[in-house]
């Protein structure tokens, strides 16, 4: 990738002006949005959140965040539905034109989804900074929209999928905010299962959970031998209408210890305790996985938009950070296989938690803050500290971004910050 040619060098003169954070409702585009409304305010700049009127807020986690609903819609099926989507669009459009004229912000970040797209169009519009946060490794519908009149795109994987090369100059790699309860299980270290120890294994699906994992865990764990299923502790999200289905194929496994629950919500002990974890590959899964370093194998939901969660797990399988397994291919023989083979050569899990834990960052959302407040003109946090330690004119290049240019994603990619 190649380093960015339209960096400014000029103070930030808008300081006292908000920043408005666009996002969808979903908890993969919010939980980065919250991230870096948190760090903006810990560093004195007034926030303001939009989305449209189904999404969620920040809630109770940002009670002083102002938040701010427009009209927005994600294309229907049939002429019809996508008619009556444009028309929510170019009426959500409206309102961010005249929420930009009365905010007059100092600049607007979209965190995808369809939501985001009439605040950060109006932004271009009004030829105010914005910057597009990527977390997928394939450049979302929204942000696509979006790329050409953005200023800068801050990226959680070292390559993006459907960007243009002519866009890549605009990237910053800041890696995927995680929550805080997520970032503080990092300097928790990874030890192998060994001996007669626990085996613990955590399996989620995501925020429904994934009826396939109901279905062939039980499946492939009945195959193990009698001893090695005495050492398990499974930890595993079902949905609802799954339970008792689970329950009743596992309960007579003789596992050391069965939990299954609809939602964790204490993931982030979870992920700390376990020893292997079995999950889709969404990208805050993704990112909150390789914050803590745990290996994992990664079953992409096949459905997923532009089979994103394909690309993701592929980055990470490549890194030697995890194992992809295609659904199709997730079969009891081949899962009971895996295990067999993980447990007999432990070393192996605990090269991937390394290597997972090499991969990911607790520093995503200090080094998007540091890439608003830098397309801004002001650089970050420690920039001009930085210039006199090294000589750098980079108004962008972070303490963050030098440590990362060291790590193993330096080769390619323009300003560093995914690992710390």
């Amino acid at each position: 990738m190649r380093r960015p040619t339209d960096l400014t060098t000029s103070l930030d003169t808008s300081a006292s002006k908000v920043i408005v954070l666009a996002a969808g409702g979903t908890g993969g585009h919010m939980f980065p949005a919250e991230a870096l409304a948190r760090e903006l305010l810990a560093r004195g700049r007034a926030v303001t959140l939009v989305t449209d009127k189904r999404g969620h807020a920040f809630g109770e986690n940002l009670p002083e965040v102002p938040v701010h609903r427009i009209r927005a819609a994600s294309p229907g099926a049939g002429i019809v539905g996508k008619l009556k989507a444009a028309l929510q669009m170019g009426l959500g459009l409206l309102e961010a034109r005249a929420l930009m004229r009365r905010l007059d912000p100092a600049a607007v970040v979209g965190f995808g989804g369809y939501p985001s797209v009439p605040t950060v169009y109006a932004a271009i519009q009004s030829k105010l900074p914005a910057l597009l946060h990527e977390q997928n490794a394939v450049l979302g519908r929204a942000n696509r929209m979006l790329i050409a009149g953005a200023s800068r795109i801050a990226v959680a994987f070292p390559d993006i999928e459907k960007l243009g090369e002519g866009q890549r100059a605009k990237i910053v790699r800041t890696g995927n905010p995680v929550r805080p309860a997520v970032a503080a299980r990092r300097p928790a270290p990874y030890e192998a299962p060994g001996g007669a120890g626990p085996i613990r294994l955590l399996v989620m699906g995501g925020s429904q959970g994934a009826r396939i994992f109901s279905e062939v865990i039980p499946a492939a764990l009945a195959l193990l031998p009698d001893e090695t299923r005495a050492r398990i502790h499974l930890a595993q999200q079902c949905r609802p209408e799954d339970l008792e289905a689970a329950r009743d194929a596992l309960e007579p496994l003789g596992l050391a210890r069965l939990e299954l629950q609809t939602f964790f919500r204490d993931v982030p002990d979870r992920l700390a305790a376990c020893h292997l974890a079995v999950t889709r590959a969404g990208a805050s899964t993704i990112a909150e996985l390789t914050c803590v370093g745990r290996p994992a194998i990664l079953v992409p939901y096949p459905h997923a938009t532009d089979d994103h969660q394909t690309a993701n797990a592929r980055h990470l399988a490549e890194a030697g950070a995890a194992w992809l397994v295609p659904q199709p291919s997730f079969t009891a023989e081949a899962l009971a296989g895996r295990l067999s083979d993980l447990l007999a050569g432990p070393q192996t899990l605990a090269a991937t938690a390394r290597a997972a834990r090499d991969w990911g960052t607790d520093a995503a959302a200090t080094a998007l803050a540091d890439a608003v407040l830098a397309m801004l003109g002001g650089g970050s946090r420690r920039a001009r500290s930085i210039q006199a330690d090294t000589g750098t004119t980079d108004p962008t290049l972070t303490d963050h971004d030098r440590s990362h240019h060291d790590r193993r994603f330096a080769a390619g990619v323009s300003i560093k910050g995914a690992a710390e």
